[in-house]
């Protein structure tokens, strides 16, 4: 076999004489344009996934330590908590701490618990996904027992 008999073997292969060659990159255009937002939206479920379990351990921290504390400071602590809990891994636009419950009120002997809510609004207007909102809003709850003969 010659080399101009390979030559015409190989296009005919690569180009099996129906233009498959020339139709591939306006697939390959379609299959990324597909891809863009099926990306975007992985993104915007991981964000998603990370920042809830980031606002429900915070939520843990701040109950957990709103449990700890005496009355007056128990908001305080709660809050500087969840700050912690929160760290590097989300950036909240808003925070707020709310904490409630009958744990800092009970009387010595008396079993309560202390609840702390937390409420995170994240950005995610940087993923410009059409359908993906500019923000997102995550409230989380999580409750802790305070020990009833602890000084109040």
């Amino acid at each position: 076999m010659g080399a101009r008999t390979m030559m015409m073997t190989i296009r005919r292969i690569l180009l099996d004489e129906r233009g498959d060659l020339e139709d591939l990159p306006p697939v390959t255009v379609m299959i990324i344009a597909a891809m863009i937002p099926i990306l975007g939206i992985v993104v915007f479920l991981g964000r998603y996934g990370l920042t809830d379990n980031s606002v429900l351990s915070a939520a843990f921290a701040a109950a957990r330590d709103a449990s700890m504390s005496r009355g007056t400071d128990a908001v305080a602590h709660a809050k500087e908590a969840a700050q912690l809990a929160l760290g590097d891994n989300t950036h909240c636009a808003s925070l707020d701490v709310t904490i409630g419950g009958n744990g800092l009120t009970t009387g010595l002997g008396q079993t309560g618990t202390v609840t702390a809510t937390i409420t995170c609004r994240v950005n995610t207007g940087d993923l410009s996904i059409p359908g993906i909102p500019g923000s997102m809003t995550i409230t989380k709850t999580a409750s802790s027992p305070v020990d009833p003969y602890r000084e109040r």
